[in-house]
């Protein structure tokens, strides 16, 4: 199969790309990235010599480029690209109206004029807004927060896909719909990269408000595991949920205390600040559908994940540093002032 990957250059991207061409071996696969700050071209050290692989720098939302790119041998668009960080929406919804939702049209525009096996549109568990106790599934109802320009934009990006699926233009669109995800290559102004890398250097970890937020978090490989599955057994016109392998919530400031804990450090260096504008107070998902349409499951308990991750940023520093100066080191100073 030869796929098309959008946003191949961000985390869940980097990570699906490299999970696809390691489990995959006949695959190839074209990278197309825009390369903007959480772009990171570090992340593909290694595939450049790679025949299956090829990196196109461009924009979703020229259309002649995408046009270009999907030729007939193109099988199956995996469509990661978007603006993903809440805080950022509060200051620049403009980016993520362009990407999330123009960027999402200008594809499927294309996707419709020639024969795809599957659109694979990547979501988020946002776009249900909060749930106080239960877990969100794919027939409830679409309530993004107001004031959250990400989610919002993602819900739109939802709606146009779904309706791509429908007469007149019967685009195979499979929608994907993760929890919180948390590995390696994810970009530090992240929750979890970010209480890692600061506790690996004795910082202060900024966690809004109470710390009481609870999120589901999945370990990135068992969402890569996710994302094929639904492309090679799903089905088109499709959602799926894929949440994480929890036994219980874990607030926030728990997981901040776990990362400090297995780092051997102070525990005072969890620092709570102002909480965030609309901040969604807990997301679950249930992953049923999936499931027992393709048999996958979550492998990675959170603690394991967190063991996981913990140890890829303290083994890789070389990754992670180079990012913390320059443009991210002048968001943080603002985004945190009170540090």
């Amino acid at each position: 199969m030869n796929i098309l990957v959008t946003g191949g250059l961000g985390f869940i991207g980097t990570n699906f790309i490299r999970y696809v061409l390691e489990k995959r071996p006949a695959w190839r696969v074209t990278n197309l990235d825009k390369m903007t700050y959480c772009g990171n071209p570090a992340n593909h050290t290694g595939l450049e010599t790679d025949r299956r692989y090829q990196f196109v720098h461009g924009d979703i939302c020229d259309t002649k480029l995408v046009s270009d790119l999907l030729t007939p041998s193109i099988d199956a668009v995996i469509h990661f690209a978007a603006e993903t960080h809440v805080d950022r929406s509060l200051v620049a919804a403009e980016d993520f109206t362009r990407t999330n939702i123009t960027g999402t049209v200008s594809l499927l525009e294309c996707a419709r004029r020639v024969r795809l096996e599957r659109f694979v549109h990547i979501s988020t568990d946002e776009v249900y807004g909060a749930n106080r106790v239960g877990a969100s599934a794919e027939i409830d109802p679409l309530r993004a927060t107001v004031g959250n320009p990400y989610a919002i934009t993602k819900e739109a990006g939802d709606k146009l896909a779904q309706s791509y699926w429908l007469h007149p233009y019967h685009v195979p669109v499979t929608i994907i719909r993760p929890s919180n995800n948390f590995g390696p290559f994810q970009y530090p102004e992240k929750f979890i990269p970010l209480a890692i890398t600061n506790a690996l250097d004795d910082k202060p970890i900024p966690v809004y408000g109470d710390g009481l937020q609870v999120r589901d978090w999945l370990y990135v490989e068992d969402n890569c595991e996710a994302i094929l599955a639904a492309l090679e057994k799903g089905k088109p016109g499709e959602i799926y949920n894929v949440g994480g392998y929890v036994f219980r919530d874990y607030t926030n400031k728990e997981v901040a205390e776990r990362i400090v804990d297995h780092l051997h450090k102070d525990r005072r260096l969890i620092t709570h600040v102002g909480d965030r504008a609309h901040h969604d107070r807990r997301y679950s998902l249930s992953y049923k559908k999936l499931t027992e349409q393709t048999g996958w499951e979550p492998k990675t308990p959170l603690l394991l994940g967190l063991e996981k991750t913990i140890e890829w940023y303290r083994q890789n520093r070389t990754w992670w540093e180079p990012i913390t100066t320059g443009a991210f080191k002048q968001w943080y100073e603002q985004q945190y002032k009170a540090l």
